[in-house]
């Protein structure tokens, strides 16, 4: 793939763009690779905890600034202050069920789950660590043992749970090791997080058929461990493609995660 500087000097020969192009960087400097450093800072005070926090739609249905601690097949989704979004009380409530999978930012991985057919929400969040009701500010410090995860809520009936898998391995560089593309660290490490027996079969024997493809001869770096708590993500980090696009597609063009995609699945 061309450089991105390359891109942004043929780009400075065309005259009729120069201006848009010089008043596009001035928008976006300060900006750098890092997902962690791409953030806006956190509210100085954090929202209270309040219960009965409906969960966020893939229809971007504004959402309150609640949290709660919920279960989630006999473990939890803890709560975050000033969190958009949490999850029903259940691990499975009427047709829906869940599934929660890491693939480095999370602001990454909500959009190939939001325009698939039968997923009902996502939720960016972190998961798989030790400290109880984690800030961004600490897992992006390092130390907590969280990863950026997401949660999905989807309908069985319309998207199975190996679909979702297949999703999830095409948006990731499985061989990466405690990072994703340019994000590094071992809170942007992958990981699949299989909710109850059926799932931890089905992650299993995904991953298996990979490694057995020969396809990646130094071996699939991504964790597959049982679901544990859930904490969902500050609101400003909920749907952050949506509402920082032009952020977003220069954090994603800049991390090279597109190209690295390409380079490893096609």
């Amino acid at each position: 793939m061309t450089s991105f500087g390359n891109h942004v000097e043929k780009a400075f020969e065309k005259p009729v763009i120069r201006v848009k192009l010089l008043l596009a960087c001035v928008l976006l400097l300060g900006s750098v690779s890092a997902c962690a450093r791409s953030a806006p800072e956190a509210p100085a005070q954090a929202a209270p905890a309040i219960t009965d926090q409906p969960a966020r739609t893939v229809s971007m249905a504004a959402a309150s600034t609640q949290a709660q601690t919920i279960a989630v097949a006999g473990t939890t989704v803890g709560t975050t202050a000033g969190t958009t979004a949490a999850v029903p009380a259940q691990a499975s409530a009427g047709d829906t069920a869940k599934a929660i999978f890491a693939g480095g930012c999370f602001w990454c991985m909500e959009p190939p789950y939001d325009k698939l057919p039968g997923v009902i929400s996502t939720t960016s969040g972190y998961t798989a660590g030790r400290t109880v009701n984690p800030s961004y500010q600490q897992v992006s410090s390092g130390g907590t043992g969280h990863t950026e995860a997401v949660l999905v809520v989807y309908d069985p009936s319309k998207v199975s749970y190996s679909k979702l898998l297949e999703v999830f391995w095409r948006n990731i560089d499985p061989v990466a090791v405690n990072r994703q593309f340019c994000d590094v660290g071992d809170m942007y490490r992958s990981g699949i997080y299989p909710i109850g027996d059926e799932q931890q079969r089905l992650a299993q024997a995904s991953k298996k058929a990979l490694e057995e493809s020969g396809r990646f001869p130094r071996g699939i770096a991504t964790e597959i461990e049982s679901a544990s708590t859930f904490y969902p993500a500050e609101d400003y980090h909920q749907d952050y493609y949506v509402k920082n696009p032009t952020r977003y597609k220069f954090y994603r063009f800049n991390c090279g995660r597109d190209q690295r995609l390409r380079d490893v699945w096609e």
